[in-house]
């Protein structure tokens, strides 16, 4: 419909990787004529959907609501172990194997997502970014390094061998089961976790949720996550949208989203609100961690930097290419991409 600069269509509702592809094609409406105070309006939002709306200096959606991955670790275990929650990627590596010596059994120590799949690109930044890296440079140190992590997580055992095939819904119903102690996954598998999904938990109330861990002294850092909605730049109607998505964006609105649907807002304010504490408690733990969660790489050429990363990932996970060689190949193919 927008390729065909349809007018029917006043809104759309996006992912946040896609800014930048809409923008590019001039199916998005930019809109800073629409708020006249955008800077001022915009410092009561995360940065985070803020950076991932915002292409070239301009607004081209409003933030919706907000996602990142968290560490969800097994509360119960880690009592029972009297063992600490990881700071360091070191120090899960260690606990967990601690931990799955002394159950025996499946257990998995470390869940993570491997499969060709947009949660695998998040996991290689995660790592790359803890490292003190960036995607400029994947054949960095600290690229290496992360990479190299979720290898010998599987060659260690730590992580289970079919992990270059697992999926972010296959990481949370395994959590869910009771078989992995520390994993990687967005807002959406708590509430799966005590008890709102179709598959029975074991792990109600056993769940802890953290910030990623990080290797040696640098930051924690996850990717951010969510959608947020466009206007259409052949509609008839921009300015009344544009009010429309600031109705959505307010306090009111957010504060329903949270307390019905647990959905993570996008205004700063509602992580300290009572009535969206009492109905999630965990966001109270989640705020430091979405404050600081970064956008993948805003660019029109996206989908094919995801597919490039996913896949070269993947295939370091399943064995079928060496670190080097994936990165090497994924530098070769970002490059151009990236500039």
């Amino acid at each position: 419909m927008l390729a065909a600069k349809d007018n029917t269509l006043d809104l759309f509702l996006i992912d946040v990787v896609r800014t930048a592809t809409f923008a590019a094609a001039g199916w998005a409406e930019p809109l800073d004529a629409y708020l006249p105070s955008k800077d001022t309006y915009l410092k009561a939002f995360l940065p985070g959907p803020v950076a991932a709306a915002t292409v070239g200096g301009k607004l081209y959606a409003m933030p919706a609501f907000t996602d990142a991955q968290f560490l969800y670790y097994r509360k119960d275990l880690l009592e029972k172990y009297k063992a600490k929650v990881p700071k360091t990627w070191d120090e899960l590596a260690t606990t967990a194997a601690r931990i799955q010596k002394a159950e025996g059994g499946t257990l998995q120590g470390f869940n993570f997502q491997g499969a060709p799949i947009e949660g695998t690109v998040c996991n290689f930044l995660e790592m790359t970014w803890t490292g003190g890296g960036s995607v400029g440079d994947v054949t960095s140190p600290a690229a290496r390094q992360g990479l190299n992590f979720l290898v010998n997580a599987v060659k260690t055992k730590l992580a289970p061998a079919a992990s270059a095939e697992m999926k972010t819904d296959d990481s949370r119903q395994q959590f869910q089961a009771g078989n992995v102690l520390f994993g990687l996954n967005w807002s959406y598998a708590w509430a799966h976790f005590q008890g709102n999904s179709p598959q029975p938990t074991r792990v109600k109330g056993d769940v802890g949720v953290a910030a990623l861990p990080a290797f040696g002294k640098n930051a924690s850092a996850t990717c951010t996550g969510g959608w947020e909605w466009g206007v259409n730049a052949f509609g008839k109607n921009k300015a009344a949208s544009v009010k429309l998505l600031q109705f959505m964006a307010s306090s009111d609105v957010q504060k329903e989203m949270a307390i019905k649907g647990a959905y993570l807002p996008v205004r700063k304010s509602l992580y300290n609100d009572r009535s969206v504490l009492a109905a999630n408690p965990h966001f109270k733990a989640l705020y430091p961690i979405v404050t600081k969660a970064r956008p993948r790489p805003v660019t029109p050429s996206y989908p094919r930097v995801s597919e490039i990363i996913r896949n070269n990932v993947s295939a370091a996970v399943a064995g079928s290419k060496t670190v080097d060689a994936a990165l090497s190949d994924m530098k070769r193919d970002l490059t151009p991409l990236l500039k």
